[in-house]
This record gives structure tokens, C-alpha cells and sequence, in this order.
């Protein structure tokens, strides 16, 4: 699936590449994309966040995602819910850091969010159109998750900071009732 240049994330199916750069005195050059590094995209987006802005935690039963990083520096976080279960204990996480020119690829049923270090540009494609069917989320402090977050007060959007429990997230996927759909 992905070509050459890309190494193995902190989770199964998360992929990290640095973007080459090429500058000269008049700017730069780098290549975002490729077909071959991620195919089956079909939407880019664009994220700018101020420093200390949280987005997530945000994860999709169907849609895998592709990060871009233009500006700036995040402190990512990633909850692998691939076999979790309510009853279950703490699902698989990891923590990273990512910055301007790097790219990371984030597979379906990998929870995601990130924590702006500094004022941060996000691009990321997406492997389907947005709809809303396919946006669920749970809280970004959950103890269940247990990340570590830099900020233990980040700014919130108000979606963001109504987000149910991880618990109650697993419960409705196990139960097919999907109560953190948005």
C-alpha cells in the first residue's frame, strides 16, 4: 500500500514518512502525496489550530486518514480500538511528535488527536467524503485511554468537550447503538 520512504508507526497500521524538502533562496518544494503512499483518498482538508488548541479524541469505523504536518509542531495521540472492549482493560495508545514536513498515516478504528505545541497547519486527506456518519469521538482526558497530555487544560471546541466516555463509546460499538456518532 504505501511506497517506499515510510517507516512503522508506534501502532499496527500507523505509518510515519518524512516529506522531502527541496529549498532553495526562493522557497521550497515537497511532494504532500502520492497515489501509491496512501490510495483511495478522496478529500483533503486543512487544519490550522493556535498553540494549546486539543482536536479529538476522533476516530472512524470506515475512513482512514493521512496527516500532513506544513507548519508547526503537535503532540499526537493514538488509541488503537481495533479489538478494544468495555470490559476490557486500557486499549493499546501511543504518543508522538509530530512536525512541519512529517506525515503520518492513521488506519480505521485508530483513535486520533493532537495537542498544538505551536500555531499548527494541518492538511489531511481522507479515504471517504465527509457525511458525519462516520465521526465518532470519546473524551480526550478519559482514564481508560490514559494519555498523558502536555496541557492538562487545552482549548476545547464544544463538540470536543462533550465527548462521552471511552466506556460508553465501546459499549454502543459493541452494541451497534454508536453513541458517540456526531
Amino acid at each position: 500500500m504505501m511506497g517506499a520512504g515510510w517507516t512503522f508507526g508506534p501502532l499496527p497500521g500507523v505509518l510515519r514518512r518524512e516529506l522531502v524538502v527541496h529549498g532553495d533562496s526562493r522557497g521550497a518544494f515537497a511532494e504532500l502525496w502520492r497515489a501509491t503512499w496512501a490510495p483511495g483518498m478522496a478529500q483533503a482538508n486543512l487544519s490550522r489550530s493556535s498553540k494549546g488548541v486539543l482536536r479529538g479524541l476522533h476516530f472512524h469505523r470506515h475512513q482512514s486518514d493521512l496527516w500532513l504536518v506544513l507548519e508547526g509542531r503537535a503532540f499526537v495521540a493514538l488509541v488503537d480500538l481495533r479489538d478494544a472492549a468495555p470490559e476490557a482493560g486500557h486499549p493499546p495508545t501511543a504518543t508522538l511528535e509530530l512536525r512541519a514536513n512529517e506525515a503520518l498515516f492513521l488506519p480505521v478504528m485508530v483513535a486520533h488527536g493532537f495537542l498544538a505545541l505551536e500555531r499548527l497547519t494541518l492538511a489531511y486527506l481522507v479515504s471517504k467524503e465527509y457525511d458525519g456518519s462516520d465521526e465518532l469521538g470519546f473524551a480526550w482526558d478519559d482514564p481508560l485511554a490514559a494519555i498523558d497530555w502536555p496541557d492538562p487544560s487545552p482549548i476545547l471546541s464544544g463538540r470536543d468537550a462533550a465527548n462521552p466516555s471511552l466506556r460508553e463509546v465501546l459499549t454502543g460499538l459493541r452494541d451497534d447503538q454508536h453513541p458517540a456518532e456526531r
